[in-house]
């Protein structure tokens, strides 16, 4: 097993090309993976760590872009399972010169939000160091949910470092009381928790 361990969605995102323009008006775009904490792990493993990726993707051309591009970063894919009835997340991304990107997601129902807890069972924390959990899966369904609550109880049992992101993605949540509620519980697991200024 790795020394870091994170869970995520990994996002293909389809970035628009054309500087400005409104999704709705943007005609080329740029396929690339994102996934805030597949980033971390990339950056670990760039620091010469070795990592895991814990995640879902399906079996479409995204999700077999993913997978290739999961791999071509040398990060741990042991515990990125296919699902052969749900579909890869996704989003639009908009170009600006200034301000923030409008972005359009296509994650709700995903292959990721129908990762169970069962499947952590099976995950290998013996030589685990540090695990980087975020507040983004656990918003994408009441299955991820669990799931996410499941591994940050065998993180606890098992004494590893948690570093916990809360990265709030409001759209995600639909209810904003339930985003409070559960990013507050699931920071009270963490060793280090790493809010921003508003979120904090």
């Amino acid at each position: 097993m790795a020394e870091f361990l994170t869970i995520g969605e990994p996002v293909v995102t389809f970035m628009a090309t054309d500087a400005d323009a409104s999704l709705a008006d943007a005609i080329n775009y740029y396929k690339l993976l994102g996934g805030a904490e597949l980033n971390v792990a990339i950056g670990v493993q760039r620091l010469g760590h070795s990592t895991e990726y814990v995640s879902r993707v399906g079996t479409d051309p995204l999700g077999e872009y993913a997978l290739k591009m999961i791999g071509e970063h040398q990060v741990g894919t042991t515990y990125v399972s296919r699902d052969e009835e749900f579909w890869t997340g996704f989003q639009l991304k908009q170009l600006v010169t200034t301000g923030d990107p409008q972005t359009f997601n296509y994650r709700r129902g995903s292959a990721a939000a129908h990762l169970t807890a069962e499947v952590i069972d099976q995950i290998d924390l013996s030589d685990v160091k540090i695990a980087h959990m975020s507040g983004i899966f656990p918003a994408l369904s009441t299955t991820s949910r669990a799931a996410f609550q499941r591994l940050m109880a065998r993180l606890v049992e098992n004494d590893i470092l948690i570093t916990f992101d809360p990265n709030l993605r409001p759209a995600l949540w639909g209810d904003h009381d339930l985003m409070v509620e559960t990013i507050n519980e699931l920071a009270q697991y963490a060793n280090i928790v790493l809010p921003g200024i508003g979120e904090g």
